[in-house]
Parts: C-alpha cells; sequence; structure tokens
C-alpha cells in the first residue's frame, strides 16, 4: 500500500486537494497530511478542523508561524518540520499544490532527500511573486498535475518532459460539479447571512505591490459601498499587508457587509453557486466563477492573465474609476460555462494516473527537455 503525503497550508489548497485524496483513498491509498501555515492560525479560523473532518487518514499538524513572521523565516521553519516528518514517515509520493510558502518548503525538502513529488496546477500565469514561487516547484518536482493544455505547455518551456506532464483540470471544480451538497439556505443560516441576494468580496494582498496595496482596497471599499449592495467578504490570506486589508474591511457597515474569516469549502460552493457576482483578486474568480456561469470583477495583477472566460471583467482601479458602475452591470449575469479549467473530473483522473506504473518509474533525476532547437 503506498503512502501519499499531501501538504496543506490554506483553505484554499485544502479544497484542492481533498477530492483527490479522498479518491486516491477509495483505490487503495494510504493518505497522510502535512497541515500548517494558516490552518493554524486562529485568526483564520482554525481550518485544520477541515482536514480532521476526512476519515481513515492520518494527519500531522505542524506550527510553522507567528503571526507576522517575514516569509523568509517561515519557509525555514516549514523546511525543517516537513524534512523531520518525511524522514520518519518515507512516504512514496509527496503532492504538493501551488504556489505558496509551504508549497516551496516541500518541493525543497524533496528534492533535496530525492523524495518522489508531485506539483498540482504548476504552469499558470499571475503577474506576482507567486508565479516565481509556482515555477520553482516546477523545476523542483518529479512530476506536474495541470490544471490546462496552455499550462502543459508552459511547463515544457520550463524544461520538464511531456511524459512527466498530466492535465487533469482543477480539482475544486469537482466540487463544484456536483449539485449543491450543503443547501443554500443551510449556508446562510450557519454563517448568519441575512440576505439570499448578495455578491462575493474576496481582495488579497500582492506582496511585490505593497506601497499601493491601502489605496487599492479603500477604492474598492468605497467603491462597493456605493452601490447599496450586499456583499459576503472573506478574510484575506496571511501575506504580508493583510492587516492593510482586515483594517479597511473592518470598517465596511454591517448592514451590506457581512465578514468571515473562512468557510467550509462545500459551503463556500453553494455560496459561490448562488451568488449574483464574485469581485476582488481570488483565483476563485477566474476558475470557478467562469466553470460556474458566474461575473466576476478581477482587480488588479495577481491573476493577471491567468483567466480568458467571457464572464471575467478585469478592472485596475488605480487607473480607472468607477468600479462600482461595472460591478451594477454585471450583476446578476449568467454566462455559459467555460471549460477551460476542465470539466470537474480531476478526481478520476488521478486516480488512474496513480494506478498505472508509469508514474512510478519515472527517474528521479530529471534531464531539461529542449522544445525547440532554435
Amino acid at each position: 500500500m503506498k503512502k501519499l503525503l499531501f501538504i496543506t497550508g490554506t483553505r484554499a489548497d485544502f479544497g484542492k486537494l481533498e477530492p483527490l485524496a479522498s479518491s486516491a483513498k477509495s483505490a487503495g491509498f494510504k493518505i497522510y497530511f502535512f497541515v500548517t501555515g494558516m490552518h493554524l492560525l486562529e485568526k483564520y479560523g482554525l481550518t485544520s478542523i477541515e482536514v480532521s473532518r476526512m476519515e481513515d487518514i492520518s494527519r500531522f499538524e505542524f506550527i510553522n508561524q507567528m503571526e507576522g513572521d517575514p516569509q523568509d523565516k517561515i519557509l525555514s521553519k516549514t523546511i525543517t518540520g516537513i524534512s523531520e516528518y518525511v524522514r520518519k514517515l518515507k512516504p512514496d509520493l509527496v503532492l504538493i499544490h501551488g504556489d505558496r510558502i509551504e508549497a516551496v518548503a516541500a518541493s525543497l525538502v524533496c528534492a533535496t532527500n530525492n523524495i518522489r513529488s508531485a506539483h498540482i496546477e504548476g504552469g499558470e500565469v499571475s503577474g506576482t511573486i507567486d508565479e516565481v514561487y509556482r515555477h520553482c516547484n516546477t523545476k523542483l518536482c518529479t512530476v506536474h498535475f495541470v490544471s490546462s493544455k496552455s499550462a502543459k505547455r508552459r511547463v515544457t518551456k520550463l524544461g520538464e518532459h511531456p511524459d512527466r506532464v498530466f492535465v487533469l483540470g482543477s480539482p475544486e471544480l469537482d466540487v463544484h460539479r456536483a449539485r449543491d451538497m450543503i443547501p443554500i439556505n443551510e449556508v446562510l443560516n450557519y454563517y448568519d447571512i441575512d440576505w439570499d441576494d448578495y455578491g462575493i468580496f474576496i481582495f488579497h494582498s500582492v506582496t511585490s505591490e505593497l506601497e499601493s496595496l491601502k489605496k487599492e482596497i479603500q477604492i474598492c471599499c468605497h467603491s462597493l459601498q456605493k452601490i447599496k449592495k450586499n456583499f459576503v467578504v472573506i478574510s484575506p490570506n496571511n501575506d504580508p499587508g493583510c492587516e492593510i486589508i482586515f483594517k479597511t474591511i473592518g470598517k465596511l457597515p454591517r448592514s451590506h457587509f457581512k465578514q468571515i474569516p473562512s468557510m467550509r469549502f462545500s459551503y463556500f460552493s453553494s455560496l459561490l453557486k448562488h451568488a449574483q457576482i464574485i469581485v476582488g483578486n481570488s483565483s476563485a474568480g477566474v476558475r470557478e466563477a467562469p466553470f460556474l456561469g458566474i461575473p466576476s470583477i478581477n482587480i488588479g495583477s495577481r491573476q493577471f492573465r491567468r483567466g480568458e472566460a467571457k464572464s471575467i471583467k478585469n478592472f485596475d482601479v488605480l487607473k480607472t474609476k468607477q468600479l462600482d458602475k461595472v460591478v451594477e452591470t454585471q450583476w446578476g449575469k449568467r454566462f455559459q460555462t467555460d471549460n477551460s479549467f476542465g470539466t470537474g473530473q480531476s478526481a478520476k483522473k488521478f486516480t488512474k494516473i496513480l494506478n498505472n506504473k508509469k508514474i512510478w518509474e519515472l527517474n528521479l533525476q530529471k534531464t531539461f527537455f529542449e522544445t525547440s532547437t532554435h
């Protein structure tokens, strides 16, 4: 029975990893989770409880940061924690998602210890420091589970052999594809949301653009207040600059804004399906919302060039005024499903690949794949 170790540091990456882990568990693999990062911070809802709800898995929690720790310090702490854990566990495959500092730590540990690793959702573009982390993980990991054909092309351009790259789609779409597992009335009651006509606002800091963050979030909040519509506000990630966002969204009037530290992914899925719009710079606005046909206003550079669906309106509040007018124009529209990031069957594809001996025979020593002789 092969051991699969999943690294999770946030509510968002767990929403992507859970469908894959559940499917692999059903196929007979032994599942382990290394839980760290935002999951263990009370300010962000102690979302490690989401992992604990999974049955028949093993879970290890590691506190890798205190509030306000710099990213390099978090990186070094996480490397130490993961290194000690994998030496004891001896996993057959480590699953690493995305572009956060915990993912970089896991990739480094695996590469330096000759542990087979898989990077999930590499090869994407965003225009911020996240993209740098993401491409680092691509070069460090053994194999790649990407969300689209265009992502596969980028990964091969980074020198990865096509035989190491598998197109899965975005795993979180598996959850969205299912009918509402949680009725919307239950979601609204659980989070004490008083309206059924609402939008969603999620705004994260861009660590390379902190000098403009305060003005950007203030413009967004001022514009949303002008339209007198209701918004569920999800707290930002714990990246540098998040306190600026917390301070500003904390001043929003409760009559039209409901702030929530974090949401269970199945509950968020139902909330998004019934939303009139999603505004901000979360990946949910450029990946999940288009899949569901929900209009989204993508603000700034964080998700720059990541999604090109017709339901997405890109907007720079520092250059163009009247965000409120754009939100009002898009409010309540519905679009055809966009399948740029898959059709919601990632878990099935994932398990099929794991059950093929090909992935287990790939040499841990990689060679640079030349995509062109020019």
